[in-house]
């Protein structure tokens, strides 16, 4: 006896049907956005990436509509944009959340309590990665990296920044994103909904007032290497002598002025450690807020 395809789950399928058409009056307003976009680069088809924000501003998520649409307005294949709306994980494929909140689980992140931060917000939330909440506020997703080492472990939610983050202290952040409490980012300016940011990484200016002037800034340690690079030697810093002789006579100090290239390691200056000395545990410096 055969069996056929179905009885072993497996559907042959049918042709996908072309993507729905955009209401005339959305399709309108789209393509009055599309045109600001494309005449800003000599070659039409550069303009795909800030398109494809356009369209995923529209309903949250970029879909097949506006995949055609996108391919429409470019003189591109379905193929050549959806090649590219799927390489790129700032583009959405299904619905999400009003806000996007990633926690980052790269190396260094991780290490310092970010893999705890997102174990304990998937069970907080009852979501696992990239899935939605039922109310449609938030998306839980892990990000390989913020780019924000010195203030690991670092959340974001719609791209801003939430630095020295804890388990406890993301829980707070989620629940009041849920609620419709006000929510600060650490640095950068104060939150809009993931559409809103698309908009915004589409190219159009965010028109909400003093929102640009709240713009972030790097920390310090990011801002080490600049100094440096410019000549700008690090304050001198004293050094004990390492051969067991007294540390609190003050002719026995060596003062070590280091030279703008020279790398700094922790042995330079032997320091109390988490493992040796319960007063400076390692972790985050603050809570959030604080």
């Amino acid at each position: 006896m055969t069996t056929s395809s179905s009885e072993h789950g497996v559907s042959l399928g049918m042709p996908e049907l072309p993507a729905p058409a955009y209401p005339d009056d959305v399709r309108e307003r789209l393509e009055r956005d599309a045109r600001e976009i494309i005449a800003r680069y000599p070659d039409s088809r550069s303009a795909l990436l800030p398109l494809l924000h356009l369209v995923q501003s529209e309903e949250g998520h970029v879909t097949r509509t506006g995949m055609q649409f996108c391919a429409d307005v470019l003189e591109l294949t379905t193929a050549e944009v959806t090649a590219v709306a799927t390489f790129y994980t700032m583009y959405r494929r299904r619905p999400s959340g009003d806000y996007q909140v990633g926690v980052c689980t790269n190396t260094l992140c991780a290490v310092m309590g970010g893999d705890a931060i997102f174990e304990e917000l998937q069970e907080h939330l009852g979501v696992g990665n990239g899935e939605t909440t039922g109310d449609g506020k938030v998306t839980l997703e892990h990000i390989e990296c913020n780019a924000a080492c010195d203030f690991a472990p670092v959340v974001m939610v719609n791209w801003e920044f939430f630095d020295n983050q804890t388990p406890a202290s993301a829980k707070r952040l989620v629940d009041d994103l849920r609620a419709g409490r006000d929510v600060e980012p650490t640095r950068g300016a104060r939150l809009c909904t993931f559409k809103e940011t698309a908009r915004i990484l589409a190219g159009f200016p965010d028109e909400r007032p003093g929102a640009v002037e709240e713009g972030g800034s790097a920390g310090p340690a990011s801002l080490v290497g600049l100094r440096l690079a410019r000549g700008e030697a690090a304050p001198a810093r004293v050094v004990h002598p390492r051969n067991g002789g007294p540390h609190d006579e003050p002719q026995n100090r060596q003062v070590h002025e280091p030279s703008p290239t020279e790398h700094l390691s922790s042995h330079d200056a032997p320091q109390d450690t988490s493992a040796s000395d319960p007063a400076h545990l390692a972790g985050p410096a603050a809570e959030e807020g604080e």
